[in-house]
C-alpha cells in the first residue's frame, strides 16, 4: 500500500516537472523577439515600438531611403504601422539595416520585421489598384505659409496633370514632402468620395477640367458693381513662381532624402495678412499683455482679442504683414506652459473690437496697444536696435535698475512663480542710470516663460519716484 502510494507520488512529480518544463519551453517562446522568427520576407515591413506622436510623415521620412514607398498604414493605438515599399529589395534593405543600425523614426528608436502579410489591404476600396480612389484628400502638418489652389496644382502637377489618373503616383511622390523647407508637410491619404463638385473657381476650390467656371460665375454678377474697385492696389496674397519647384520624382538630397517641393520662400512670398490666430494657450497662464511682451520682440501690436468660445486661442493685429511673418517663423511650435504654440495667418483683415470679457486672471479678454509705449518699431532708428532672434534658454534684459542684484532677480522670478535661472551676468556698460546683462535658464520653454511674464515689469526706482520697466529679448549668446 505505501509502495503504491509513493509510486503514484513519483509518477505526480514526474508529470509536474513535465509541465513545468512545457510551461518554461512555451514561456520562453513568448519572450523571444519577433525578429528570430523565420518570416518569409515581404514587401510589407512591420515598424513597432513609435511613440505617440508620430505621424505617417515621420514614418515615411525615416525609411524612404531604403527605396519608394506604396502605402502607409498607421495603428497609433498599437504605437505600431505597415509600410509597403513598391518591391522587396527595399523592404529587405530596410530590415537589414534595422538589425545592424538603429533607425529612429521622430527622433525616437523603432524596430522592423517582415510583415505576414504581402500587401496592405487599402481601406474602403478593393485590392486591385486600378480601382484605387482618385480623390486625395491632403492634410497640411505646420502650415506657416498659406496654402491655395496654385500652390497644390503646381506641387501635384509634378506627378501629372491634375485631373484622374496621376493620384496614385502623386500619393506615393508627395505623401511625407515639406512643400517648404521644415513646414507645411503634406500627409495624404484617399479620400471617400469618388468624384469632387467644385462651383466656382477661386484660391479655395478650382476645377481644371473646367477653366470657363470663373467666367461664368463672373458674367452672372456683372450687372452689379464691386465694393472695392476691380482689385486691391497691393495684394498680399501667395505669388511663388511655379518655376521656383527644386523637387520632382526622382529628386533627392545628398543623403538619398527626397527635397522639399518649393526653395526657401522668403523671395516669393508676400505676407498675407496682418492678424495671426495664435492656438495652444494655457488660459490660466496667458493674458493680452503677456501675449504682446512675448510677440511685440517681432513687430508693433495694435490689438489682442481672446476667443471665448476656444480659450486656447487668440486674435494678434499686428502693425503690418512682415511683422506677422516673423513672428509666426520665430514662434510656431514654441512650448510654454506646458503646451505648444501653433501660430498662423487669419483669414481677417482686422480685429473687430467687440464686449470684453474677463479672463481666468480677471484682466480683460480684448485690449488695444496702437499708444503702447512698449512697442518697439515705432520708427525706422528703434527698429534696427532690436535684436530679431528666436526664442533660446537665454535672455538680454535691459533697463533694469543700475543697483539691481542676483537676488532681486531671484526674488522676482519666485514671486511670478517662475522657475530659477541658472546664471546671472551684467554687462558694464556708458552709463550707470540703468543695467543691462544675460539671465540663462535650464530649458529654451523656462525662458520663454519667463519673457512673457517679466518683459515689461516694473522694477522699483531706489532713487526716484519712478519704476524701472524692464526689457527683455532672446539673446545671440549661447550661454549667459
Amino acid at each position: 500500500m505505501m509502495v503504491v502510494f509513493l509510486k503514484q507520488d513519483r509518477d505526480r512529480d514526474r508529470e509536474r516537472d513535465k509541465d513545468r518544463d512545457r510551461d518554461h519551453d512555451r514561456d520562453r517562446d513568448h519572450d523571444r523577439p519577433r525578429s528570430q522568427y523565420k518570416t518569409a520576407p515581404s514587401p510589407v515591413v512591420h515598424v513597432r515600438a513609435l511613440c505617440d506622436s508620430v505621424i505617417e510623415a515621420d514614418l515615411v521620412k525615416g525609411v524612404d531611403r531604403f527605396g519608394l514607398i506604396s502605402y502607409v498604414m498607421m495603428l497609433p493605438n498599437k504605437r505600431q504601422a505597415l509600410v509597403e515599399f513598391q518591391d522587396l529589395r527595399s523592404a529587405q534593405k530596410c530590415v537589414a539595416y534595422s538589425k545592424r543600425r538603429i533607425v529612429n523614426i521622430a527622433g525616437h528608436p523603432a524596430f522592423f520585421n517582415f510583415s505576414t502579410s504581402q500587401r496592405i489591404t487599402r481601406p474602403g476600396g478593393p485590392e486591385d489598384p486600378k480601382h484605387v480612389n482618385n480623390v486625395l484628400f491632403l492634410s497640411i502638418q505646420n502650415p506657416l505659409y498659406p496654402i491655395t489652389t496654385d500652390v497644390l496644382y503646381t506641387v501635384c502637377n509634378a506627378c501629372g496633370p491634375v485631373l484622374l489618373p496621376s493620384a496614385q503616383k502623386a500619393k506615393a511622390s508627395l505623401n511625407g514632402a515639406d512643400i517648404y523647407s521644415g513646414c507645411c508637410t503634406l500627409k495624404i491619404e484617399y479620400a471617400k468620395p469618388t468624384r469632387l463638385n467644385v462651383f466656382k473657381n477661386d484660391s479655395e476650390s478650382w476645377d481644371y477640367t473646367n477653366p470657363d467656371l470663373t467666367a461664368r460665375d463672373e458674367r452672372r454678377r456683372q450687372g452689379q458693381p464691386a465694393l472695392l474697385g476691380d482689385h486691391p492696389s497691393t495684394y498680399g496674397g501667395f505669388q511663388a513662381n511655379p518655376l521656383a519647384l527644386t523637387h520632382r520624382m526622382d529628386a533627392r538630397s545628398s543623403n538619398n532624402r527626397p527635397m522639399h517641393l518649393y526653395s526657401s520662400p522668403d523671395f516669393e512670398y508676400v505676407p498675407q495678412g496682418r492678424v495671426i490666430m495664435i492656438y495652444g494657450l494655457n488660459p490660466h497662464k496667458m493674458n493680452c499683455e503677456k501675449i504682446f511682451n512675448l510677440l511685440c520682440l517681432y513687430g508693433n501690436i495694435e490689438k489682442i482679442k481672446f476667443m471665448k468660445s476656444m480659450p486656447d486661442a487668440a486674435m494678434v493685429e499686428m502693425g503690418d504683414e512682415f511683422s506677422v511673418e516673423r513672428a509666426i517663423t520665430h514662434l510656431n511650435s514654441v512650448e510654454m506652459f506646458g503646451k505648444k504654440l501653433n501660430l498662423c495667418v487669419s483669414k481677417q483683415a482686422s480685429i473687430v473690437p467687440s464686449q470684453s470679457y474677463e479672463l481666468v486672471d480677471g484682466t480683460d479678454s480684448y485690449k488695444e496697444f496702437t499708444n503702447s509705449r512698449n512697442n518697439r518699431f515705432t520708427n525706422p532708428g528703434q527698429a534696427a536696435k532690436n535684436r530679431i532672434q528666436p526664442p533660446s534658454n537665454v535672455l538680454h534684459f535691459f533697463n533694469a535698475p543700475p543697483c539691481v542684484t542676483e537676488e532681486i532677480f531671484q526674488e522676482v522670478c519666485e514671486d511670478c512663480e517662475l522657475k530659477a535661472f541658472r546664471t546671472f551676468k551684467t554687462f558694464t556698460g556708458k552709463s550707470d542710470r540703468s543695467l543691462s546683462g544675460l539671465l540663462e535658464w535650464e530649458t529654451k520653454s523656462d525662458a520663454v516663460e519667463a519673457l512673457t511674464v517679466l518683459n515689461h515689469y516694473q522694477m522699483k526706482n531706489t532713487s526716484g519716484p519712478y519704476p524701472y520697466t524692464l526689457k527683455l529679448c532672446f539673446s545671440t549668446m549661447s550661454h549667459a
